[in-house]
Formats: C-alpha cells, structure tokens, sequence
C-alpha cells in the first residue's frame, strides 16, 4: 500500500513539476486596438494559426488566411466568422512550397491590399521530401514562431548550399535535429531582420508557443503516433493556449525595444550563444537570398 501511495506521489510530483515548467501557461495582457489593421497569418486555417486569427478578429483587425488549402482555409474563416461576428476574415491561397507561389502571393496582397501591419508567419510542418524549387521541406511587426528546439539546432552552411536542405533521413531523430535546425534559423533570421529595419518603423520577434497539440506531426509514422498521442492529451498546450505568446508578440505595447529578441510564456527569454551569434544570422540571411533568387 505504502508503494502505491510513494508511486502516486512521485506521479503526480512529475506532472506538476512538468505542467509548471516545461508545459507552462500563460495568457497575453496586450490590448493594442487592432480596428482598421491588417494582419497575414500564414497557416492560419488549423491549429496556433487559427487560434491566432480568432483572436485577432476578434479585436476587430482585417484577417488575411494566408494557406494552400482552399476547403479547410474556408471552413476556418466560417467558424472564425461565427465565433467573432466578423466579416473581415479572407483567404489569399499560397503555397509556401513554392517561390512562385509566394511571389504571386505577395504580388497579389500588393495590389488588394492598401496595407499590412502584422505579418505572422506560424506555417510549421514536420515532414520529409523536397518544395517545388528543390529545398528541403523544414516548418508594423512581424512575428515567426520558432520553438524551444532551436537550441539544440546547427547550421551546415556547405550542405545548404549544395543540397537545399537543413538535415533529412528516415529517422525519428533525424526528423527532429531537421526540426531543430529550421527552428534556430527562425531566431537568427528575427535576429538579422531586427537589425536591417533599425530606424523604421517595423520590429520583429521570434516566439516558443509552447508544446502544442496542433496537426505540425500530422505526417509522422504511426507508431510515433501511437506514443505521441496519449502523452499529448495528458501534458500539451490546446492551440488557444499556445497562440498567447504569438498574440504577446503582436498585441503588446511597450515591447518595440525588444525587437529581434525571443519570447516564451508571453515573455522575453535569453537564448543560447549560437542563437544571437551576429555573423551566422548574417551568413544566413545572405545564403538565403541566394537560395530564394533575391540577390
């Protein structure tokens, strides 16, 4: 008896050690007027995304869902609308895949649109393969969300260049270090992008959700799955609660000076060395330049 009750206290121990640490919440406080505004979220159909453009809409801002399904980016503005009462909420199809793409995007929202306060670019996918262009498939203010994972990301810089690609492989952890290594380029290119919109009106913050229950794994194996899932159900965040930091991020005051810096739980959060290293984020952002044609 005495076992049972020793391992039940050491079960219980371990979940609230984790729900106040690794799984912690938080809720954003800013309440910066959003009417009149406009705001891209890419990925904003499912998942952190469409927990971010319902809020958004919400306060009343003119929600662009910037995604590639049609059918599922009109169930989300049907179910935003009705939850928000909004009839600003619209989808501009793109499929982050593919440069052509994401040029007629841009062009696109060039022309209907007169302007764009906040770009949010949620999109995330944990998945094997290659874009369209040959890349390896990775996931006023702009906001990325990274993830915690980006401190124990790398950057190979000899095979981006040549093979398109942060890491692949069949592997669970080869998936997961690909993963890491996306999530740390996020934070050096908020990192770089913060110093090349000095003196504009523009800043930029890169942001952990939290671990989320979203569709991010949706194309993991089975058995990874099978392991996943109950583990989810018990200990990660629902999207609503992972969108808080993203909405932080977006919607408080105050935080312009901390431009380029990385937030967590609605806060700013130190990162690793090679998370703010000036000359990688600057290597980065050049290599991706290359990569993407822009130079």
């Amino acid at each position: 008896m005495f076992q049972l009750l020793l391992l039940a206290a050491v079960l219980l121990g371990g979940y609230l050690l984790l729900t106040n640490t690794l799984f912690r919440r938080s809720t954003c406080k800013g309440n910066a007027p959003m009417a009149g505004k406009t705001v891209i979220v890419t990925g904003g159909n499912s998942g952190i995304g469409k927990a971010t453009a319902l809020h958004l809409a919400r306060r009343g801002a003119r929600v662009i869902l910037a995604c590639r399904n049609r059918h599922k980016a009109k169930a989300a503005i049907a179910e935003i609308q009705e939850e928000t009462g909004s009839t600003d909420v619209l989808h501009v199809q793109v499929d982050l895949a593919s440069l052509k793409s994401v040029r007629c995007f841009s062009e696109t929202v060039l022309k209907t649109e007169s302007r764009l306060d906040l770009l949010i670019n949620n999109a995330g996918l944990v998945a094997d393969g290659r874009t369209e262009d040959g890349f390896g498939i990775d996931g006023g203010r702009v906001v990325t969300v990274s993830s915690m994972a980006h401190s124990w990301g790398c950057i190979d810089f000899e095979a981006l260049a040549v093979n398109r690609h942060l890491g692949t492989g069949r592997f669970s952890w080869q998936f997961f270090q690909a993963y890491c290594n996306s999530k740390l380029c996020n934070v050096l290119f908020t990192h770089e992008l913060a110093k090349r919109l000095t003196g504009s009106d523009v800043t930029c913050y890169s942001v952990h959700p939290g671990i989320v229950r979203t569709e991010l794994s949706r194309h993991v194996s089975l058995w990874q799955k099978v392991f996943i899932e109950p583990v989810a159900r018990l200990l990660f965040l629902d999207p609503d609660t992972g969108a808080q930091t993203t909405l932080h991020c977006s919607l408080q005051e105050g935080i312009e000076p901390l431009s380029g810096r990385y937030f967590s739980c609605c806060a700013v959060q130190e990162v690793c060395a090679h998370a703010r290293d000036d000359a990688t984020a600057r290597k980065l952002w050049e290599v991706s330049e290359k990569l993407c044609g822009l130079s």
